[in-house]
């Protein structure tokens, strides 16, 4: 759509058009609410899509559907990244929701009883205001990989495709979660590759349908109402969670030892080019792949709605200090699961029920 096809003052606008955005889009469709979602990229779907050539979902397909729309395909298969993007483009497209592609968002700040969002000279306006951005936002990497050799090439995971990018030569993986896992795998069919780095342990099953079918609903059922900041053992793996690697799903270590990856200690620094390992050894490497993950990015956000670490304030995504603003889509929000398809839906009806309703569709439409 373009931006002149809802004009006047909403009653929310939804920043981020991913999985989050389209959830909340979903219920405040529901309600007859005027709202418009702002997203930076050229289609629903294409966060999925700009991932690596080979990515498949971890979880079951019968668990990645957004509300009123299961996911289309075999419920105990992993569905791959481009089939996630066209079912994210399709359920846009099968509820009409007023997505508006292609916009930036520079600053979000508060004027008054509402909130203005800016981007490429044009603002929007509007009573209440969903940051569902994801926890995908910004690039992790060590200051030092800047002191590695020109020649050696550098992609952080976000960037990786497939291991044709690649110069000929050594590859070293960053990271031992699942990405770094898989990709490691990937690459070792094609260049001698290591991985550095401790797995934040291992699901202990094979993946696959059995697992989909008897052991990953456990797995769901602990990560959607066990693990919670509602609970005490919630609150106590809610820092450990984001501040470690997941447990490998997919990929496991004894996959990487079959496939001829080398595992080596973590990088701790750079020297004369090169990067060194915390046990002091120095590798020489014509490749890095950067699979230490991401950073929440928030400075678009003016710091008088965020706290002294630049976060938001919010308590199970309703903002405490803001009234009217709300956060969706972030890691372990309310539950382990929340940034993923299977968590995102239940915090989005959950926001709904809370953010104001000050002008319907109807009166929005009649203000034009």
């Amino acid at each position: 759509m373009n931006d002149n096809d809802l004009t006047g003052m909403l009653d929310t606008m939804i920043i981020g058009g991913g999985q989050a955005g389209l959830a909340m889009g979903y219920y405040l469709n529901e309600q007859q609410r005027s709202f418009l979602i702002l997203d930076a990229n050229g289609r629903p779907g294409d966060a999925w899509r700009q991932r690596w050539d080979s990515l498949r979902v971890f979880t079951p397909a019968k668990y990645n559907g957004l509300p009123g729309v299961p996911f289309p395909a075999d419920p105990l298969t992993f569905p791959t990244k481009d089939e996630v993007a066209g079912y994210l483009e399709g359920y846009a497209a099968r509820f009409d929701l007023p997505v508006l592609n292609g916009v930036r968002i520079e600053r979000l700040w508060r004027e008054g009883d509402r909130y203005i969002a800016a981007a490429n000279g044009r603002r929007w306006e509007a009573r209440n205001a969903v940051v569902a951005t994801g926890c995908t936002q910004e690039p992790k990497v060590p200051v030092f990989a800047a002191e590695l050799a020109p020649s050696i090439v550098q992609l952080h995971s976000s960037e990786y495709r497939n291991p044709q990018q690649l110069q000929e030569g050594p590859v070293l993986v960053v990271g031992l979660g699942n990405s770094g896992a898989e990709i490691g795998i990937e690459v070792a069919r094609t260049h001698p590759t290591t991985v550095a780095g401790k797995p934040g342990g291992e699901i202990p099953v094979k993946h696959g349908r059995t697992a989909a079918r008897y052991f990953l609903p456990i797995v769901r059922f602990i990560e959607l109402n066990v693990l919670t900041l509602g609970n005490p053992l919630g609150r106590i793996a809610a820092p450990k969670f984001k501040a470690h690697a997941e447990p490998l799903v997919r990929t496991k270590t004894k996959d990487l030892v079959a496939a001829g990856v080398r595992r080596v200690p973590r990088v701790a620094g750079v020297e004369n080019g090169l990067p060194v390992l915390a046990d002091g050894t120095r590798l020489e490497v014509a490749n890095v792949i950067w699979c230490t993950g991401f950073k929440d990015d928030f400075s678009w956000i003016d710091p008088a709605l965020l706290d002294d670490g630049a976060l938001p304030r919010q308590e199970r995504g309703v903002a405490l200090d803001s009234p009217g603003l709300f956060f969706l889509g972030q890691e372990f929000m309310y539950a382990a699961f929340s940034a993923t398809l299977p968590g995102v839906s239940r915090d989005a009806r959950y926001l709904a029920g809370r953010i104001p309703a000050s002008v319907s569709r109807e009166s929005a439409a009649s203000s034009t």
